[in-house]
């Protein structure tokens, strides 16, 4: 995707305006990295959580009668973690120390989602294919013969795309 790069400085811009952020990762809705700084954090299984946060966060909202998703706030013991609508097809999820004052985590969180949004669904009106996940070989269990890769399984893709009304 030729917006990577854009959005990588995005998400940078955005952890030097919010000095308690600890990481931030765009992916898209249904849990494919787009960019991430998420140092000590795996992006992927993020990623991959994040679209299953979003999954149930829609859910929720529709069954409650409080309309399309825009964010998704989970605050543990010793911090935040935070997920914004980023356009029609990509999510920006926020990782924050607990001192991290929440209305600017929002403020911030909100305009930089707006931005990687408009980046995001400006490649894809352009034609540009999303980020490939990257390819990793199955390592063989033990006990199959030398040479074999066990079958990678098959899955059916979720497609949780964020609906909101800014996008």
């Amino acid at each position: 995707m030729a917006a990577e790069p854009e959005v990588l400085d995005e998400l940078h811009r955005l952890r030097a305006r919010v000095p308690q952020l600890t990481g931030a990762l765009a992916a898209s809705a249904d849990g494919l990295v787009l960019a991430h700084d998420t140092p000590g954090v795996e992006p992927d299984g993020l990623a991959a959580l994040t679209a299953a946060a979003l999954g149930v966060a829609i859910r929720m909202a529709d069954a409650t009668g409080q309309g399309d998703l825009r964010e998704l706030l989970v605050r543990g013991v010793n911090g935040y973690v935070a997920t914004y609508a980023a356009g029609g097809s990509a999510v920006l999820t926020l990782l924050a120390q607990d001192r991290v004052n929440v209305g600017r985590l929002h403020l911030e969180g909100r305009r930089s989602g707006t931005r990687i949004g408009e980046l995001v669904d400006a490649a894809a009106a352009r034609g540009e294919p999303p980020a490939a996940p990257a390819k990793q070989v199955p390592k063989p269990s033990p006990g199959m013969p030398r040479g074999t890769t066990p079958a990678r399984p098959t899955t059916t893709p979720v497609t949780n795309h964020p609906r909101t009304s800014e996008s």
